[in-house]
């Protein structure tokens, strides 16, 4: 009874395994119901949901099976002999180690949500945005893509190397050097192409086939890898015999001779052999033969030796050679004449690449790719939050125990000229690590025939389900049209695409070239996941939620590290096309693609930084040099919420050289309450006239019961902290003078008071309708500055930030200036061209000569009026540097008392005094003043009550001091200001 219920026990464990490998697959989510609707019939019924996999069988396997592939059976055996025993193992510890650090960041994604089909590709987009979420996700198909193309030269190799040689099409008998090498790459692509068309041709008729093989592929390979053990142990007890013929230190093509020695004893007579025929100019023993076949002698050695051999330590460290060297034996002498000439090189076996350290880090690194495989079918996991990182992290575990004991193993068995020698030219064509196998080396070949085959396979299914699912969120406008397939589902369009890129890969034909392309594209993705678990777990997302508890953020930024210096290590300029590919990509989705938003970590960047940035704009004053025009554009609305005024944008984006910010607000009368609606109208309309007029920055509209009181609320509170607006610009009002437009004007005057108290630049703009539109051009014209009343350099920026606008850009600009007519013009022109050079602006200057009467004290006073200041000075006799001194002194001065007093308590006479002197695109520095003022070419006014004492102020346009005057203080200080001969007598006075 007992024995009863233990089998009981164990039956469903058994019946469940059995299921589990009979819905074996190792296709990308989606696939299975694509095969499901392949068949009308089996569509019509109803849907039966798959077995839910778990860790082993869902995670672990597929893994196995992507990781465990070409670069094993075709290449790992020549890395160990040219790399050598230590240089591989570090090759294989650090790719190892990138793809386990890569893992834990992948887990710590792939458990903090669910992962739908496309893998790394929705990882990376919904971590850190759609810009790098299509770059890397295009960067991934591609590797993906590649991955097949050498999956696919790989086989072909096996298949015309190995199995049948003599089903090239391009024969190579016979041919030697680089027509040997052509012919090889000619039938790789010929061979290539058919198997391509076939593999797509599988796929496009259904994935189902695909699918049943998936784990005859998979038992392939683990197969293929037990009978690798299994002959390297037999080689402790029972080495097998593998014959290498070795002319001095040179290994010798196994077809250029039958026995292994120059001459053999037949009968009662020495018989030369077919070696000696290929060195020497006939059969006879006093033939003229080679010189290095001469002195040296031919002898055989053990390709094999095994385990306990010691050839261990022969192989330790690295040979490299240069493309066509000779492959040499180490540890036997060789006599050799450096002045005799090379020949008979196609009797040795040569290396067929130049090889160095970086080229093996390239051509290694596919083989630890396919971490990939358990995220990409999350969908079909019982428990993916446990099954993706449980099972990846085993999946590479294992097989970095598989690839570093292969490494020794390899070093240990076979024997350095056996191994550098790639195809097998000195030992008849076999596959080394086929030979090592038992019970047969066919047990190799052909497992590794078929595994490449069911991984090409593969890479042409997952390739256009990915490219698939990033045309259909839309991202990548142009590659819209490969979001579409058969009625299944099946990407049709995708796959035509994968197999013209795949081609490519084909027509390239060398295996060592094609996989350092994909190691690109697969290291720039496992670089972007390690970027996004690091930026989430540092900006403490509040969504970052993970269930996998064992990563940190220096792990995932170490695992970045790795993955840019194995970039570079492989090989830098394929880097850089990659980071190119990957550059424009992101660019071309950020401009033209369509706007997602998945609460991607670079919005959370970009908070961060922005809210670092206003924290230190609050830390100081702005200094003058960092002053450039932060328009706020206040704009009217018709009834219908649109803007009245569209050119006020058109010139906003003409005057924004200086990239600054802008603030385009509007007013809506009402309460919020019953407004909302119409104010959300009003902003989507203003933002799209935004986008119209293409003026960046932000729209604000609104609401309050009068439109003073709303004009009043956008000026006192646009913009945040720092970053606020200095500047603002309206439209003067239309049809001021009619009586039912009069609260315009008053709107207006409003404006006005406020920004003068705001201490803020007021540009009015009149007929702004008549104002070019951002598509017009001027040919020529001119840009006219009255410069009448000194502002601090408003005047004079504005035309050259016009000027910086296509529209504006071949205007000339022209500054014109008032002098009485008892000034000296010409030297008051002389003066201002002298100080307009050294503001860097080109202009024509006008000095025009006008009536006492026609300008009133204060405008003459807040003129420049270059002359008599310098006169001043002059008389002071001071030196140049206790000028500069006295200027600098005096400006402190001027600040402290603005920043101290109350500007409506100011008197006239001190606020002109005040008044800052310097202009232009930018404010000038203090030392820049201090320069011109000693040169005697700084057009400054002069306070009439003190004129021994001048006082230039360098302040910036936000920053001046600006009076209203009325007609009390016109009374108070009529004396003073009123008379210009009071005026003049006041400059005509004795320091």
């Amino acid at each position: 009874m007992a024995l009863f219920e233990e089998e009981m026990d164990t039956s469903p464990i058994v019946s469940s395994v059995l299921s589990s490998l009979a819905n074996y697959s190792n296709l990308t989510q989606g696939s299975k119901e694509h095969e499901e609707a392949e068949n009308n019939e089996e569509a019509r019924k109803k849907t039966v949901q798959a077995p839910r996999m778990g860790t082993i069988m869902g995670v672990y396997l597929p893994c196995m099976q992507n990781i465990l592939g070409v670069i094993l059976f075709l290449r790992m055996t020549w890395l160990v002999g040219v790399g050598g025993v230590l240089g591989t193992f570090v090759i294989v510890f650090m790719c190892c180690s990138t793809t386990m650090l890569t893992a834990i960041s992948m887990s710590a994604i792939a458990t903090n949500g669910v992962v739908p089909a496309g893998g790394s590709y929705y990882m990376i987009s919904r971590s850190l945005g759609p810009e790098f979420g299509g770059a890397v996700g295009i960067c991934f198909y591609l590797g993906t893509t590649f991955a097949g193309a050498m999956y696919i030269l790989g086989c072909i190799e096996i298949l015309l190397i190995y199995i049948v040689p003599a089903a090239a099409v391009f024969k190579m008998e016979g041919l030697e050097g680089a027509e040997a090498e052509a012919a090889l790459l000619n039938n790789m692509r010929v061979y290539g192409t058919i198997v391509l068309s076939l593999m797509s041709l599988v796929v496009f008729v259904g994935v189902k086939y695909v699918n049943k093989l998936a784990l005859v592929f998979l038992a392939c390979v683990i197969l293929s890898i037990l009978a690798v053990y299994a002959g390297v142990i037999k080689t402790s007890f029972d080495p097998p015999d593998f014959p290498v013929c070795v002319l001095g230190n040179r290994t010798l093509v196994s077809k250029s001779f039958d026995i292994c020695a120059k001459t053999i004893e037949r009968g009662n007579g020495t018989v030369t052999t077919k070696l000696w025929r290929s060195f020497c100019d006939s059969e006879f023993l006093n033939a003229t033969c080679d010189d290095y076949f001469t002195n040296n002698n031919v002898s055989q050695i053990q390709g094999i030796p095994g385990v306990t051999s010691g050839i261990l330590a022969e192989n330790l460290f690295s040979m490299f050679a240069e493309k066509n060297t000779f492959i040499e034996k180490r540890g036997i002498a060789a006599a050799l004449d450096p002045e005799a000439p090379l020949t008979n090189t196609n009797r040795y076996v040569l290396a067929d690449i130049t090889s160095f350290f970086t080229l093996l880090v390239g051509i290694y690194f596919p083989s630890v790719t396919g971490i990939m495989a358990g995220s990409n079918r999350s969908g079909d996991l019982q428990d993916a939050q446990k099954s993706i990182p449980v099972g990846t992290i085993m999946a590479i575990t294992t097989t970095s125990i598989i690839y570093m004991s292969s490494v020794i193993l390899f070093g240990a068995c076979v024997d350095g000229v056996v191994l550098r020698d790639k195809f097998g030219e000195g030992v008849n064509g076999n596959l080394v690590i086929g030979t090592l196998a038992w019970p047969s080396p066919w047990v190799i070949v052909f497992g590794s025939f078929f595994s490449t085959c069911g991984a090409g396979l593969q890479s042409l299914t997952g390739a256009p389900r990915l490219l698939q699912a990033i045309s259909r969120d839309g991202i990548i406008p142009f590659l819209r049209v490969f979001g579409h397939g058969k009625a299944n589902g099946e990407p049709t369009w995708a796959l035509l695409l994968t197999g013209c890129i795949c081609e490519i890969g084909i027509i390239i034909a060398s295996l060592d070239s094609v996989a350092p392309i994909l190691s690109m594209f697969f290291l720039m993705c496992y670089m972007f996941v390690n970027l996004a678990c690091a930026l989430q777990t540092l900006l403490r997302t509040p969504n970052w939620r993970p269930r996998f508890k064992f990563y940190h953020w220096a792990l995932s930024l170490l695992g970045m590290s790795l993955c840019l210096t194995l970039m570079f290590l492989c090989s830098w300029y394929y880097a850089i096309v990659a980071m190119v590919i990957a550059g424009c990509i992101y660019k071309y989705i950020e401009f033209c693609g369509a706007e997602k938003e998945w609460g991607d970590g670079i919005r959370g960047i970009s908070l961060s930084a922005a809210r670092y940035a206003l924290m230190r704009l609050e830390q100081g004053p702005p200094h003058t040099k960092n002053w450039r025009p932060q328009i706020l554009v206040l704009v009217g609305l018709d009834g219908e919420q649109n803007v009245e005024q569209p050119r006020l944008l058109s010139l906003t984006n003409q005057l924004k050289a200086g990239k600054g910010l802008t603030i385009v607000g509007a007013c809506v009368e009402g309460t919020y309450l019953n407004n909302q609606p119409q104010a959300q109208k009003a902003d989507e309309s203003l933002r799209k006239l935004m986008e119209i007029e293409k003026v960046k920055g932000f729209s604000q509209v609104v609401i309050s019961s009068n439109l003073r009181d709303a004009t009043s609320h956008l000026i006192q509170a646009g913009g945040l902290g720092g970053l606020r607006h200095n500047a603002v610009l309206v439209s003067f009002p239309k049809n001021w003078k009619q009586v039912e437009e009069h609260h315009r004007c008053r709107n207006f005057i409003e404006i006005v008071r406020e920004t003068t108290a705001a201490q803020l630049a007021l540009l009015v703009p009149k007929n702004i309708s008549a104002y070019p539109s951002n598509g017009e051009r001027f040919t020529e014209g001119y840009i006219d500055v009255w410069w009448i009343v000194h502002d601090g350099g408003m005047l004079m920026l504005l035309p050259f930030l016009l000027r910086q606008h296509k529209v504006w850009r071949k205007c000339k600009m022209r500054i014109f200036t008032v002098a009485q007519m008892d000034d000296n013009s010409i030297q008051m022109k002389k003066d201002l061209m002298t100080f307009l050079y050294h503001l860097r602006f080109d202009a024509e200057v006008e000095v025009v000569e006008m009536h006492d009467s026609d300008i009133s004290a204060y405008t003459y006073e807040k003129t420049l009026v270059m002359e008599q200041r310098s006169q001043i000075l002059k008389e002071m006799h001071l030196t140049k540097n206790e000028r500069e001194r006295e200027i600098q002194s005096i400006t402190d001065v001027s600040r402290g008392s603005i920043r101290r007093k109350n500007p409506s308590n100011l008197h006239p006479q001190r606020s002109i005094a005040e008044e800052s002197v310097t202009g232009g695109g930018e404010e000038k520095p203090e030392e820049e003043v201090q320069l011109i003022q000693g040169k005697n070419a700084t057009p400054t006014p002069t306070s009439p009550t003190s004129p021994t004492a001048p006082t230039p102020v360098a302040m910036s346009p936000g920053e001046e001091v600006q009076m209203t005057w009325t007609d009390e203080t016109e009374k108070t200080n009529k004396p003073a200001v009123a008379n210009p001969d009071n005026v003049k007598d006041m400059f005509n006075m004795k320091p």
